[in-house]
């Protein structure tokens, strides 16, 4: 029996929209484009379709239409489970973890600690920092780190969510930060979460962009992503209407998306669910998917600027006059298993490694402010 057998060909198993083959998964993690690859990594609990001790799933595309689930890339450890946060090309090793560059990722303790993690085989295996945490929590919900290179500084910049706002820090290397600012606006209904800060031009002129999930009070009910244009000078926020509420869709199912490091243009995805009922969708061997990748550009309106998403060009790919869909023999074509052009076999991905707890894992206690 092979895994195509097995996964893929459930009721409900989407077929463009990537999911994992079982286990539960919300929040896209780490999104970064390395070496000729498009990484997802993501919130992921492998051995239940409930929430339980969160993990870093991992899968890479090279077209953004297939995806190749790897093993398990962070998972657990004595410190606490391992929650949302970002990955960055640290090309120039100002971290030291990485000589002749690799990849960072820092993330969040389910403890609101931060750790770092490090990887010089494109993301196949990571090495968590010795030095974990590298920032202790400062607030009761201090969480979901994305770091950004700021050019103009030579200096690292984190964007992190606490209460009703977000926080920004600075860094030369990746290990030790100090905070530069703080900014709350809009709405304020709920917890803020899996913040996104950055530049994107229109007519010769540069905006910053600040994406904000909010875990209640969105517009299709429940949970939802706001967004903030303005101007940011490597250490503080300042947003250009700050009575102006913007939501980057009216649907419910756009949750904690985040845009890709490492490209010229700005490329999201965000996880295909809301809190309201995430817990209650009727799938089996898993529960959650991701939406399709998007690309952000600004806009003028009659209203004033406005962030717009489109399909990214690569879907393109899925469309055609006529094209079917199901395989020869009655199965569903998924995005996620395709065929291979040069040997006519299907692309496999590695099986999920269910991991044994650790013994030193203790888990902390619930986010009062609800799932994560």
């Amino acid at each position: 029996m092979t895994q195509d057998d097995i996964f893929y060909r459930e009721p409900y198993r989407p077929q463009w929209h990537y999911s994992p083959p079982c286990g539960w998964m919300n929040d896209p993690n780490g999104l970064v484009f390395y070496d000729g690859e498009y990484h997802l990594f993501f919130q992921f609990y492998p051995a239940s379709i409930e929430q339980g001790p969160k993990h870093w799933g991992h899968a890479v595309s090279t077209d953004l239409v297939h995806w190749q689930t790897l093993p398990i890339a962070l998972y657990p450890d004595a410190i606490g489970a391992i929650w949302s946060g970002s990955v960055v090309v640290d090309a120039d090793n100002t971290s030291g973890l990485v000589p002749g560059g690799g990849l960072v990722a820092m993330y969040s303790y389910e403890n609101q600690s931060q750790g770092i993690a490090y990887s010089q085989d494109r993301g196949r295996t990571w090495t968590k920092y010795a030095g974990n945490p590298v920032l202790a929590a400062a607030a009761r919900d201090f969480r979901d780190p994305k770091i950004i290179w700021y050019a103009p500084a030579q200096q690292w910049v984190m964007v992190l969510a606490a209460g009703q706002e977000v926080r920004f820090f600075t860094s030369p290397d990746l290990l030790t930060w100090s905070q530069s600012g703080r900014f709350s606006a809009g709405h304020l209904v709920g917890v803020w979460e899996v913040p996104d800060l950055f530049p994107l031009t229109i007519n010769g002129s540069t905006h910053w962009v600040l994406l904000v999930s909010v875990s209640a009070g969105a517009p299709a009910g429940g949970s939802g992503i706001q967004y903030f244009i303005g101007q940011f000078d490597g250490a503080t926020f300042r947003v250009d209407d700050p009575a102006r509420v913007l939501w980057l869709d009216y649907g419910a199912d756009n949750y904690a998306g985040i845009t890709f490091d490492n490209l010229p243009r700005r490329l999201y995805i965000g996880w295909m669910s809301n809190w309201v009922y995430a817990g209650r969708t009727p799938t089996t061997p898993w529960r959650g998917a991701m939406t399709l990748p998007r690309e952000l550009t600004l806009a003028h309106t009659p209203d004033g600027l406005r962030l717009v998403q489109t399909p990214a060009p690569e879907l393109a790919a899925l469309r055609g006059p006529g094209r079917d869909q199901r395989h020869a023999d009655g199965r569903q074509r998924g995005a996620l298993w395709p065929e291979r052009a040069s040997s006519g076999r299907r692309q496999h991905a590695h099986p999920v490694q269910y991991p044994r707890r650790s013994a030193s894992y203790r888990p902390q206690r619930p986010d009062p402010a609800g799932p994560h």
